[in-house]
């Protein structure tokens, strides 16, 4: 077995502290080596980047999720009882509930939700004397069209606060002190809500559109006959809902993108859906969402000549293999362009984990972020004008998650018809 890079644990926890998001790939860097170790009491850690350690994170034979996710995580982003926690046929199972309502006509009604959205924002904006922070409406936005397709009953004047408790769970990965515990009260408020909208379901208080992800939720029938717990079909509603609510996070580093590379504004003005689509590709590879990904090992395996005990902690870097240099030309600019030439693997390009949608724990929503994104670009680009003032678009990567410190204002929004 050859000897890979170790760095100890209070050096790992002060990197990930002060660097965040590329904590694992500058190590990688420095260590010219895509795996290393920390060294944690009585628990191997091993840390890999790069397209071959996502094949071998993603098979089902040697990785498995229980017990990879930490409680925290699971207290305020996820939820407990997720499917992010499951392995094996449970998985299989939940993830097909989940891919049942990823259809192409639930995918084409989402994007007619969220046209009608946009139109909407577009002439609200357009009739604000004030400075507009793109980044809390998007929110408020995505909330609605989220809870819209998703069959969630919603009155306006809860959007906000729904709104701001989606995001709060997000916010509070990586998240210490007040934000963590803001998280964790936003978890209970949104879990009671949804749980009282699936016992409303099955009760017939509340009537739903088929097909819908809270009537998917509601009704669906385990092997043995049962509904889910109503609690765990709380947590998994949420989860077809709370993702869209987050994308306000890729949105808003694409109306970044468009004011710090103006050739691609114009360039996308004038052109088709593939141009679109390279942007928001280039936009999801290039911004940070996802730091890294865990996971156990199933069985002892040995891999590149380094040993992989039963029971260790796999950390996949999420953010260096989008920029490894085995796959990717200048991973460090923006260029669009660069997925004219990409080779459509599962594992080089994993901003919202890689592998198999239905196999494996690759994001459900991945389409529904793509198509979002498509239709806001189009928006930003094709149907509004706005300025720009001066302000701070910086950003932190030793926060996670991440934006632009302003939130992107905007002010002088014009319709265009």
């Amino acid at each position: 077995m050859r000897n890979i890079p170790r760095i100890s644990a209070w050096s790992s926890a002060v990197g990930l502290a002060r660097e965040g998001f590329p904590f694992i790939y500058n190590r990688c860097r420095r260590f010219q080596s895509d795996l290393f170790e920390i060294k944690v009491p009585f628990l191997k850690v091993l840390c890999m980047s790069g397209p071959e350690a996502s094949r071998i994170f993603y098979d089902p034979e040697r990785f498995v999720r229980q017990g990879a996710i930490p409680k925290r995580i699971q207290r305020t982003l996820f939820g407990e009882k997720g499917v992010q926690t499951l392995d094996d046929a449970a998985h299989r199972r939940r993830k097909e509930l989940f891919m049942s309502i990823m259809t192409p006509e639930n995918i084409q009604r989402l994007s007619d939700v969220m046209h009608e959205q946009w139109r909407m924002a577009i002439r609200k904006w357009a009739g604000t004397a004030g400075p507009i922070i793109l980044f809390d409406e998007l929110k408020e936005l995505l909330c609605r069209a989220a809870c819209a397709w998703a069959g969630v009953p919603i009155s306006e004047s809860e959007v906000k606060q729904r709104a701001g408790q989606f995001w709060e769970r997000v916010d509070a990965f990586g998240a210490v002190g007040l934000r963590h515990l803001r998280g964790r009260k936003a978890r209970q408020q949104t879990e009671d809500w949804m749980r009282g909208i699936i016992l409303g379901i099955r009760e017939g208080r509340i009537t739903v559109p088929e097909g819908t992800s809270a009537y998917v939720m509601a009704l669906h029938r385990e092997p043995d006959s049962k509904p889910l717990e109503a609690q765990v079909a709380a947590v998994e509603l949420i989860n077809t809902v709370r993702p869209i609510v987050a994308i306000a996070n890729y949105i808003v580093f694409a109306a970044l993108a468009l004011h710090e590379h103006p050739e691609c504004r114009n360039g996308l003005q004038h052109g088709g859906p593939d141009d679109i689509e390279r942007f928001v590709q280039e936009v999801r590879r290039y911004y940070p969402f996802a730091p890294f990904l865990g996971a156990k090992v199933r069985s002892a395996f040995d891999w590149r000549n380094v040993h992989f005990p039963k029971g260790a902690m796999v950390l996949l870097d999420v953010y260096g293999t989008n920029r490894h240099p085995d796959t990717w030309e200048r991973p460090l600019e923006f260029w669009p362009d660069r997925f004219r030439q990409w080779d459509g693997s599962a594992y080089n390009f994993i901003p919202q984990g890689g592998g198999d949608h239905y196999k494996n724990h690759r994001c459900a929503g991945e389409w529904v972020t793509i198509e979002t994104l498509k239709i806001a670009l189009t928006y930003l680009t094709k149907h509004m004008e706005y300025t720009v003032p001066p302000q701070d678009l910086s950003f932190k990567l030793s926060r996670m998650p991440t934006f632009p410190r302003s939130g992107f204002i905007i002010t002088q929004v014009r319709e265009k018809l």
